[in-house]
């Protein structure tokens, strides 16, 4: 979100306030972001106890009100669903009458299609797909997001200035989401294993798991922090580290007879195809 952005959002329903669920809505309670509010339901009482506290939330749980999921989208503009994929149907089916003409269904659940969706709730509500990032957590995240056959521009917007309170957002069309997911979605996996790799790395050429934190972390953060600050290209940030005839050089050889980048190729072709066992529920 630009540092003048004041999005003004309707109310939101977030069914289901796992950890994702909870990364979004803390974008949303930053100074300058308005809504209508924000209601969250959890199946536990326990679970809605922990953000009962939150200046800006109303939390239910379906244990003490078995109509609580139909309360909090009782005239919410966006309904945010967050369960987990295997849980979805019930949901549509629960909260299906109980949703407003033109409030709009933000989907966060892995593997499950605009299609899906859409079969299981009325013509008049339009449904977006969406693929956020655990980054979302401290205001980083990349998300995808997909429009489905009954969204407009304005319901494409709504979700765009929602998820873009916690990062960057991209609009692809719904058959580029699963390969965006094996980027973005997981790729925050892929920099925390170089981490914990090159970290060992440095603990058995002698240092300290301490100074070997420091100096990995330290230097992926600068690194990055180093990308972000220009314009420069990254092959061209790499270039200036990497003298001719020098040990950056010799190093980066041996990453490239790995064959790093097949090897990356051939591991988010993997995710891929686990990404469509699970839409087709394997």
């Amino acid at each position: 979100m630009s540092a003048d952005a004041t999005p003004s959002l309707p109310r939101i329903a977030f069914l289901g306030a796992g950890s994702m669920a909870r990364a979004v809505m803390s974008g949303l309670l930053q100074p300058g972001v308005e809504t209508g509010g924000i209601v969250a339901t959890n199946r536990s009482a326990e679970r809605a106890a922990e953000l009962a506290g939150t200046p800006g939330v109303t939390a239910l749980a379906t244990a003490d009100d078995p109509e609580a999921n139909r309360t909090a989208v009782a005239g919410a503009g966006i309904v945010v669903v967050a369960v987990k994929p295997h849980m979805v149907d019930d949901l549509l089916r629960e909260i299906a009458d109980a949703l407003e003409p033109g409030t709009v269904v933000v989907s966060v659940a892995a593997g499950i299609t605009v299609a899906a969706f859409e079969a299981a709730l009325p013509a008049g509500i339009p449904v977006i797909r969406s693929m956020p990032n655990t980054p979302a957590v401290v205001g980083r995240a990349v998300t995808g997001i997909s429009p489905g056959t009954r969204s407009s521009d304005a319901d494409l917007a709504l979700a765009v200035a929602m998820f873009e309170t916690v990062g960057e957002v991209l609009v692809v069309p719904e058959s580029q989401l699963d390969a965006l997911s094996t980027i973005s979605g997981s790729g925050p996996a892929y920099v925390f294993y170089l981490i914990e790799q090159l970290t060992a790395t440095a603990i058995d050429k002698g240092f300290t798991p301490e100074q070997a934190a420091t100096m990995v972390q330290g230097t992926f953060r600068g690194a990055s922090e180093l990308l972000a600050a220009g314009d420069d290209e990254p092959a061209e940030l790499r270039r200036r580290v990497t003298s001719p005839k020098g040990t950056t050089e010799r190093a980066i050889a041996v990453l490239e007879e790995a064959g790093l980048k097949q090897t990356f190729d051939s591991a988010t072709d993997a995710a891929l195809a686990r990404a469509r066992e699970l839409a087709a529920g394997a």
